[in-house]
């Protein structure tokens, strides 16, 4: 299995180090760095670095080439050292059910936050620590300032959700910014609650998006379809300004008017159906509370629930509702103690401490969800079940607060002395204990005790031309990492058509927004690359429509893309199109190679599988 950190501390050295890296992003299949001084990258010591294919210079750029693990590369490199950049392409989405796609996506959109969560929310728990045992006064600056330092962050958390979102879907992270801002401005903030606004005639309900997860992630999703389809519909001139222009003008108003409402009227349906369930019956209304609160949260829905909590506490001066949610948090602040102990990796284990430590003291809860406990999936069930069970026996035991507080480990006096005690005890050991031992006993996988796959047997595949064009040979191609083979075996096709096809029936697994290259995976196992040009990926999407995206499954013939070649060619950019497999240890070799002038959908090669190679090897004898 590749080693994918010691290929990226080997490239980051063999660059000359951090400090002499101005920039860094990727395309399909290399690392391409503006280096400050060229002169300190030593090119042997790449080449020799394990993972590295080869390296070249060109275009002010000094390329590394990869291959197919070129993200896995570029992610470790971000791991290791402050370097910003980003994709030339866009990576395919994450596999497997709906369930664990969202996962995957909520993982990796939370996981550049989780420090400065966790880091805040530790400072939150001290400072709660101080006012409980009467160290600092609430009155002072002091606490007003330490207040601010703490809160802020998950105040305007929407705003770094904007940068990190915007990262996940390929959407322009600044204009992602200008959204999130808008949500969060200071006129805009005071119409909560209002009546009567409209937007245009468009009456709609403002609702709060102060630390609010979904509606950022959901409208930068959208902002990314548009981006793509703008950029390639508006003129270039002015495709650059235009584009913000109207994404914010539309997408502001999008969360405005539908969002909003829908996320208020799910969020009253929500609210009065718990508060009729705590009326009637309020075990079951305590296992509710208790055991999807966090889910609440996750969604946004648990602003719902804040004007019933007001309700009941200016109408009864006590709080009934709020107790099993004590349950709630502190089963996940329990669930990640349990990771904390049971887990043998280093950095989970960094990681599970601070998360533990805010959640049980300062209920802040969402390092330990997003970081931990949600992308581990059995501490976050853990945590769900000891909550309800908690949550059930607080509520039997008619427990309420007399003051509206966040529920966390240093607000519990809030609840004492009001409901029966015992009950209250034993649901909080019950909603502490139950997921805690869960976990530390039974277990999760950890992250690198996923194994991957084993290849499968694989069949000969044949593979059709994707463009008209003359076939000539990889080693005419003008770039060292192709010619060479290094990162594939196939032909190229210097094309006389503005159009890209689907070379057989397949799996888009990559589909790049530049539109230069695409990676597509037959049923049989065969991956292969279509490269269209040289180092046409500076060119950003220019002259470049793509029609595909990544997931989609296309079938022979399909169009994946169309180019400007004259445009493209104008612009200095030799158009020759590399058609290659990319995984060798399952399709070493091909056969039958086109060679002269050929259509799109005729036979180009066929690429042969270490089966059929092994077949042959003992007939041969």
């Amino acid at each position: 299995m590749a080693d994918y950190a010691k290929t990226a501390a080997g490239v980051l050295a063999g660059v000359g180090g951090e400090e002499n890296v101005q920039s860094l992003v990727h395309c399909a299949t290399r690392l391409r760095f503006v280096l400050k001084d060229e002169a300190k990258a030593d090119a042997t010591a790449l080449k020799a670095t394990p993972g590295v294919i080869t390296t070249a210079q060109s275009g002010g750029q000094y390329q590394v080439v990869i291959g197919n693990d070129v993200p896995e590369v570029f992610a470790e490199i971000g791991k290791i050292s402050g370097i910003g950049g980003g994709s030339a392409e866009a990576a395919s989405g994450p596999k497997g059910s709906l369930f664990n796609r969202f996962i995957s996506m909520i993982s990796a959109i939370f996981t550049p936050l989780l420090w400065a969560l966790a880091g805040t929310g530790l400072l939150k728990a001290f400072l709660a620590a101080a006012v409980t045992f009467g160290w600092i006064d609430t009155t002072t600056t002091t606490y007003v300032i330490l207040n601010a330092l703490s809160d802020a962050f998950i105040n305007f958390l929407p705003l770094a959700l904007a940068f990190t979102a915007a990262r996940y879907f390929k959407a322009n992270e600044f204009t992602a910014f200008a959204i999130a801002a808008a949500l969060l401005y200071p006129t805009i903030t005071p119409l909560v609650g209002q009546p009567d606004l409209t937007f245009f005639g468009i009456p709609f309900t403002m609702v709060t998006y102060v630390s609010s997860v979904i509606p950022i992630i959901v409208i930068v999703w959208l902002q990314s379809h548009a981006e793509r389809f703008l950029y390639a519909t508006l003129p270039g001139a002015v495709r650059r300004f235009v584009t913000p222009m109207i994404v914010v003008l539309v997408g502001v108003p999008i969360v405005f008017v539908v969002i909003g409402p829908i996320s208020a009227v799910v969020s009253g349906w929500l609210g009065g159906g718990i508060g009729w369930l705590f009326e009637y019956l309020p075990w079951l209304g305590g296992a509710v509370m208790g055991g999807l609160w966090q889910v609440f949260v996750m969604f946004g829905l648990h602003w719902g629930l804040v004007p019933l909590f007001t309700l009941e506490y200016q109408t009864t001066g006590q709080i009934m509702l709020i107790g099993p949610v004590f349950a709630a948090v502190l089963a996940q602040a329990a669930a990640v103690a349990g990771v904390w102990v049971r887990a043998r990796n280093k950095n989970l284990k960094s990681l599970a401490a601070p998360a533990t430590l805010s959640g049980f003291l300062a209920g802040i809860t969402e390092p330990a969800i997003y970081g931990i406990n949600l992308p581990l999936k059995r501490p976050f069930a853990f945590g769900i079940a000891g909550g309800a069970l908690g949550g059930t026996i607080i509520a039997l035991g008619g427990v309420f607060s007399t003051a509206f507080v966040v529920p966390s480990g240093l607000a519990l006096p809030a609840l004492f002395g009001n409901g029966n005690m015992l009950m209250l005890v034993l649901g909080l050991a019950v909603a502490i204990l139950l997921p805690f031992l869960l976990t530390a006993i039974v277990g999760f996988r950890e992250p690198e005790e996923v194994a991957a796959p084993a290849p499968a047997a694989a069949n000969d595949v044949a593979v059709l031309s994707p463009v008209d064009g003359t076939v000539v040979p990889l080693s005419e191609v003008p770039d060292a990492a192709f010619a060479d083979g290094s990162l594939g075996r196939g032909v190229a096709v210097q094309p006389r058509s503005g159009a890209v096809y689907a070379p057989f029936d397949a799996t888009v697994v990559a589909a790049f927004p530049t539109g230069h290259a695409f990676g597509l995976r037959h049923a049989d196992g065969a991956e292969v690359l279509i490269h269209i040009g040289i180092d046409t990926v500076k060119l950003g999407g220019q002259h470049f429509t793509v029609k595909v995206t990544a997931g989609q499954q296309v079938k022979a013939g399909d169009l994946l893309v169309e180019f400007d070649g004259d445009a493209i060619e104008k612009a200095g950019y030799d158009l020759t199109t590399p058609v290659i497999v990319t995984n060798l240890d399952l399709y070493p070799e091909i056969a039958a190679a086109a060679t002269g002038p050929i259509a799109h959908g005729d036979s180009l090669f066929t690429a042969v599988s270490v089966d059929s190679l092994a077949t042959a090897a003992p007939a041969a004898k």
